[in-house]
């Protein structure tokens, strides 16, 4: 009996062994399908999962052509405005107090930070551009303005001073450039409180995006970025001049209300006018 009992006991052992070998397989397949598919995994995976594609380009990545393109550019303008042969001077003696050792392309995020940073200072203050600001808010935008204006004039100095000009510089800038364009524009329609009339408003932001993205393709097409009379140099200042004048006399400034007189043979009519936009109507006489 005993060595029956011997002789049945391997077998026991064995037909357990080989159940519990079985459970560690099945534990080892379910392990390795979940590995295999991460939506399964918890919610570690999934997480990523939508973390990746949130932070996927809208747009494909540029082509071997499109690169090509790219690295072939060469800078070129033409013409020059009213006032860049005055503000050329100012730029080489700030270019020349700038480290060698700065690139470019931290003069130009420096300066887009700068502005961004200065106009959210207006939204806060007037969310729906209709509210007033501290004085000190106005003067802050007017500042960033002219520093954004400045840095922006400079880095492409800086790039062939320290011999660092790309094409991916330029693209860069350009791109820094459409940015900014948004938030001068709204910096601006703030100032004038503009936002009492909201279609007015709308159609300011889209004529300045709509004159940025017009002069690129135009340079696209042509390859020569062309400067007019009234160009950047004098629009950036204007803006500035905005800001400074909202600071000192109050955005009531821009809905003043003047008086008009209209002489007429035999006659003269006395009328008032308001104007809600950029500009206060002049006092004529015909």
């Amino acid at each position: 009996m005993i060595l029956r009992n011997s002789c049945y006991l391997p077998n026991k052992n064995s037909e357990a062994a080989k159940s519990m070998s079985g459970h560690r397989n099945i534990k080892r397949r379910c392990g390795e399908s979940h590995l295999e598919s991460p939506a399964g995994c918890g919610h570690g995976p999934a997480a990523g999962c939508v973390l990746s594609k949130l932070v996927q380009l809208p747009t494909p990545p540029l082509s071997k052509h499109q690169l090509k393109r790219l690295e072939e550019h060469k800078y070129q303008s033409a013409g020059r405005s009213l006032l860049e042969p005055l503000m050329q001077g100012y730029w080489e003696w700030l270019v020349g107090r700038v480290p060698s050792w700065i690139a470019p392309n931290l003069i130009t995020i420096i300066g887009l930070l700068i502005n961004i940073f200065t106009t959210l200072l207006l939204v806060y203050y007037c969310p729906t551009a209709t509210e007033q600001a501290p004085p000190w808010a106005y003067i802050a935008c007017a500042c960033g303005l002219f520093i954004y204006q400045s840095l922006d004039a400079i880095d492409g100095k800086q790039a062939r001073r320290t011999n660092s000009s790309t094409p991916l510089g330029e693209l860069f800038d350009h791109g820094c450039d459409s940015l900014s364009t948004v938030f001068v524009v709204l910096g601006t329609c703030i100032a004038v409180q503009l936002g009492t009339n909201p279609d007015w408003m709308f159609f300011c932001c889209f004529a300045g995006t709509f004159m940025f993205y017009c002069a690129h393709w135009q340079t696209y097409v042509s390859g020569t970025l062309r400067f007019g009379i009234f160009d950047v140099t004098e629009s950036m200042l204007c803006t500035i001049a905005i800001q400074l004048l909202t600071g000192t006399l109050g955005p009531w400034f821009w809905n003043y209300t003047v008086k008009r007189t209209l002489m007429l043979p035999g006659k003269q009519w006395h009328g008032l006018s308001r104007d809600s936009t950029f500009v206060m109507h002049i006092v004529t006489g015909i």
